[in-house]
């Protein structure tokens, strides 16, 4: 499996460490790939879009030319995970829990709605431990950092972990999206979930 990590933004280190760990525990070969341009698209088998500011990487993506070959990459089926501000480039709606409407770049290729910084900015970031649908192991230590929460605008979408009753990941056939990050933490059955999601669907 080869995968790509969006290089504009975030944690790619800690994905990547994420990944070969999960690869070496699953027995698979892999290969990784940051991918700054159009063409870093062509061979790989999934990507993983990291946090950061939404805003931010969805303008560099468009200046970049990456917008409309990402989506194409995504909407042909190709295994995708996106984190926190990620998650809200994928969505087919997103506002702001605090200024409501926003304007800002979107992939539109989930059909969720997200709603930016639902537990506060980032002095109001925390951890708490989550049961997530799927995962074996136990609960999971998630780190919400100016996290978003997901609202579902389709039976397509797949609830697998709430707090407080607000969505916070979730699945679209080929796509997974969680709100908090699993890179900063030393678990990585997040990462092993998603490289699961690709092996199975082939």
């Amino acid at each position: 499996m080869r995968v790509g990590i969006l290089g504009l933004q975030g944690g790619i280190y800690e994905h990547l460490y994420h990944l070969k760990k999960s690869f070496t525990e699953l027995g698979i070969e892999g290969e990784i790939k940051v991918v700054t341009d159009k063409g870093d698209l062509n061979d790989i088998d999934g990507i993983i879009i990291p946090g950061g500011e939404s805003t931010t990487i969805g303008r560099l993506m468009n200046r970049l030319g990456l917008t409309e070959p990402l989506r194409r990459f995504i909407t042909d089926g190709n295994t995708t995970l996106g984190i926190c501000a990620g998650a809200i480039l994928l969505a087919k709606e997103a506002v702001d829990a605090k200024v409501g409407s926003v304007q800002q770049p979107l992939l539109n290729v989930m059909n969720i709605r997200a709603i930016r910084n639902y537990f506060g900015r980032q002095k109001n970031s925390f951890e708490t431990l989550l049961e997530i649908k799927g995962l074996e192991g136990g609960p999971y230590k998630a780190i919400f950092i100016r996290a978003p929460v997901f609202q579902p605008i389709s039976n397509k979408v797949e609830e697998l972990a709430k707090l407080d009753g607000k969505l916070v990941m979730a699945r679209e056939e080929n796509i997974l999206v969680t709100s908090f990050h699993p890179e900063l933490t030393r678990d990585n059955r997040i990462h092993k979930m998603f490289i699961n999601m690709h092996i199975n669907e082939k």
